[in-house]
């Protein structure tokens, strides 16, 4: 029993993997012990807190768990530590497990987490951004209450006009009042960028907006809807971040704490911005008219200006309002930093938005369009190497200035394998024969033609015109990180080399 407690660290994960993988519910596995062993067959609950970690299995009822799944005993313990864990919908998000669970329990988080973040200087805000994203990858961007919320106070009309928002802004009780105010210098991580205020809520009633947005109709728009919500879902409390632009994570360098650390006010205000921009989102493009306007548009991206929404709520709305469920979406800003990211088809991401990743692949659509020397916008099919795993997507890029004139590039796109296998067309034989192409023609190549008939084919089920854009352009791999890069020669800008692990070291000892 001693030596249960001191190896069964992964036990209970282990054992919750392999039923999940067997189909099996706690009730069934409950059941198949007790057929084999009535007396010592666990109860539903106890296997329940086996799983959890909160209770050890005597050697025989391990050897009653290990025999129904065919496994030795040994295998539970933590000399095979390997835990396949099951992959979320649609794989959104990569996981790890929390074993073992006396380390990850919640009271060690809570004092774990204010000092992991003051040690890598990560601030409070940060991090609330990253765990809303995970939330709204894993949710698949399905929030029903603010949909309905939105569509209780908008009615569904669709397009609003600045009056139409006006109005809904004075039928809640809401002021508007006009300021005036230039962008100014701001320090952002290392760097100085152009940063301004667009509007802010002061409570309970009062907005004030900058009188520049009178000439920007679609921010407008936006910071009205936004607004509006904050007084509908929180009545005003004024608990919710000033509408700036410049800096990271969504906002422009604020005044008061930018201290690396946590507090609930922290992640108050990161969760009211997020509810309050997806509220304004499904205000300004209710789901099933704007979902009429993407099919009748063929989800052109350019089209949302002939109705005075900007190119990142019209991108934002196209990953929710589709019926096609694989999109990501990226709001990039140079030199490599992503202030805003979705990922409901769990693309690895390029880079972070805590710090700059210091060899990022260029072939990334994002990165060439933040060379100023490339369009303004663009479609790419990209083959995506990732470990062994060849993904292949299709995205249209857009490069804009905010309203302080920070140039920022936007960046839609799908996974196409799942549409591909959809078309009965095997997915990996096309990504694969891309893959190959590209790679024989030094990282970018034409697609071949039997490929091309079938995303051209996928793109008319899909009805997305930028997709054809993009099969009259060459194909390119791109990768994680461009010391992963997969072609025979680097990319122009990769690091040649990496320093040197000490596994690597200890494998060329061993090799010796």
């Amino acid at each position: 029993m001693a030596e249960l407690l001191r190896k069964g660290h992964f036990l209970g994960a282990k054992l919750r993997s392999i039923r999940r993988r067997n189909g099996l519910t706690l009730e069934e596995l409950s059941v198949r012990c007790i057929q084999q062993e009535p007396d010592i067959a666990p109860s539903v609950s106890y296997l329940s807190m086996i799983e959890s970690g909160k209770r050890t299995p005597s050697p025989q009822l391990l050897e009653l768990l290990a025999g129904v799944f065919q496994r030795p005993p040994a295998w539970f313990l933590d000399e095979n530590a390997e835990l396949d864990l099951p992959t979320p919908p649609g794989g959104v998000a990569a996981r790890i497990p929390l074993e073992p669970a006396f380390l990850f329990s919640k009271s060690l988080l809570q004092a774990a987490i204010p000092e992991l973040l003051a040690q890598t200087g990560t601030t409070g805000r940060q991090f609330a951004h990253l765990l809303i994203r995970s939330h709204q990858e894993m949710s698949r961007n399905d929030f029903p209450d603010l949909e309905r919320a939105a569509d209780h106070i908008g009615e569904r009309r669709f397009p609003l006009s600045v009056e139409d928002l006006t109005r809904l802004a004075r039928r809640h009780g809401l002021e508007i009042r006009w300021f005036d105010r230039k962008p100014v210098l701001a320090r952002d991580k290392d760097r100085e960028v152009r940063s301004m205020v667009r509007s802010f809520f002061e409570p309970p009633r009062v907005v004030y907006a900058n009188r520049a947005l009178q000439s920007d109709p679609a921010r407008l728009k936006f910071d009205l809807a936004a607004h509006i919500g904050h007084k509908v879902l929180h009545g005003g409390d004024g608990l919710k971040s000033a509408h700036a632009t410049g800096g990271e994570m969504g906002g422009s360098p604020e005044g008061g704490s930018g201290a690396a650390g946590m507090n609930a006010q922290d992640v108050l205000h990161a969760w009211r911005d997020f509810e309050c921009s997806f509220f304004a989102g499904a205000l300004l493009a209710p789901r099933v008219p704007f979902r009429r306007f993407l099919a009748r548009e063929r989800y052109r991206v350019e089209a949302g200006a002939r109705l005075e929404l900007t190119p990142a709520v019209v991108m934002r709305r196209m990953t929710k309002v589709s019926p096609y469920p694989y999109w990501h979406f990226f709001d990039a800003y140079p030199p490599g930093y992503l202030r805003a990211v979705y990922r409901g088809n769990g693309i690895p991401l390029p880079w972070g938005n805590l710090a700059q990743v210091s060899d990022p692949c260029p072939n990334w659509a994002v990165f060439r369009m933040i060379d100023a020397e490339h369009g303004a916008s663009g479609s790419q099919i990209s083959v995506l190497r990732d470990g062994e795993r060849s993904l292949l997507y299709c995205c249209h890029s857009i490069r804009v200035h905010d309203m302080a004139g920070n140039p920022h590039v936007l960046s839609v796109g799908v996974d196409l394998a799942p549409a591909l296998a959809a078309n009965g067309v095997p997915s990996d034989t096309v990504i694969d024969g891309i893959f190959r192409e590209c790679l024989h023609r030094r990282g970018e190549a034409r697609i071949p033609k039997a490929a091309s008939q079938a995303l051209g084919a996928v793109a008319n089920v899909l009805n997305i015109a930028w997709i054809g854009d993009a099969l009259a352009s060459p194909a390119r791999i791109i990768c994680p990180r461009s010391n992963r890069c997969p072609r025979p020669e680097r990319c122009e800008g990769a690091r040649p080399s990496r320093a040197r692990e000490i596994d690597d070291v200890r494998e060329e000892i061993l090799g010796r």
